[in-house]
């Protein structure tokens, strides 16, 4: 097996993984992520006890036990260029032998389930409810760097997509894991994201500028390819999927709705959906 160059896998002088400052005994092989660092204290205040917690940029990261069982809660931040970054350092913590910069032979999955926040794209979804997304797919270009293998029914979503858009470039679509499903979601609503590269006009939003896609929101909302409907827009779990695909991890987006965009509602109380979120994981885990 080749060494991996000191260049390619950074390590800092406490031999962590460059950006996440965190080494192998760290975290837990199941680990719950969210976009808001402050939303990692919701989570973990549950827990009965915290045994390791590191602060570094975006990510933060907080390793304890609930019911006996141990689980990790870190942030990613927005997007899916921060969703690379965690999701390749959490891999390398796991299937690399930092200290002998080599793969090793056995290689680990690792349960990951995203909390996070998501905005309805078909007025049947209300606000506050709670959805699951059996599939996503991204429009930002994080794929365009990777061999991602695809199966005939996500190409004709994405090739179908891209000609609905007229993106200059194909996106991507993954579905996340069923046997996480099974044991988290089985009675959310079922959908599937639509991973954008930004809050605004990559999701329709119009405040000082027209987006160049001006009927965003009414192509999405009608887009569908047989009975593949898309339901809401978030940030990051396209990236997750296809990350946790390649890599062999198991991967889960939850998702508390806080705004309709088709009846132009935003919840009332984000915080009180969020939470319930949060509570229904932990007693799931």
């Amino acid at each position: 097996m080749n060494i991996i160059p000191e260049s390619e896998l950074i390590l800092n002088k406490d031999s962590s993984v460059y950006h996440l400052n965190l080494q192998p005994e760290h975290i837990a092989d199941t680990i719950i992520t969210v976009g808001d660092p402050g939303r990692v204290h919701k989570i973990t205040q549950y827990f009965d006890d915290i045994d390791f917690e590191m602060n570094k940029r975006e990510f933060i990261t907080q390793t304890g036990k609930i019911n006996n069982k141990r689980v990790t809660v870190i942030s990613s931040g927005m997007g899916t260029d921060n969703v690379e970054i965690l999701m390749t350092e959490l891999d390398a913590l796991v299937n690399i032998d930092l200290k002998k910069r080599r793969l090793k032979e056995k290689q680990k999955s690792l349960n990951i389930i995203r909390i996070g926040t998501s905005g309805s794209l078909q007025g049947d979804i209300p606000i506050d409810s709670h959805v699951v997304n059996k599939a996503a797919v991204g429009l930002d270009t994080l794929m365009c760097f990777y061999h991602l293998p695809q199966s005939e029914q996500e190409n004709r979503i994405t090739s179908s997509l891209q000609k609905k858009l007229n993106l200059p470039f194909q996106p991507y679509c993954v579905s996340g894991s069923a046997e996480l499903k099974t044991q988290f979601a089985a009675d959310m609503i079922e959908g599937n994201a639509v991973t954008c590269p930004g809050f605004y006009a990559p999701q329709g939003r119009r405040l000082r500028f027209e987006p160049k896609i001006g009927n965003l929101i009414n192509e999405l909302n009608h887009f569908h390819e047989h009975d593949f409907w898309l339901t809401n827009f978030e940030m990051e779990t396209a990236g997750y999927y296809a990350l946790g695909r390649l890599m062999g991890h198991q991967m889960l987006s939850l998702n508390a709705i806080v705004a309709n965009r088709i009846t132009n509602q935003f919840s009332k109380d984000a915080e009180k959906t969020i939470d319930a979120l949060i509570k229904k994981v932990l007693e799931r885990l």
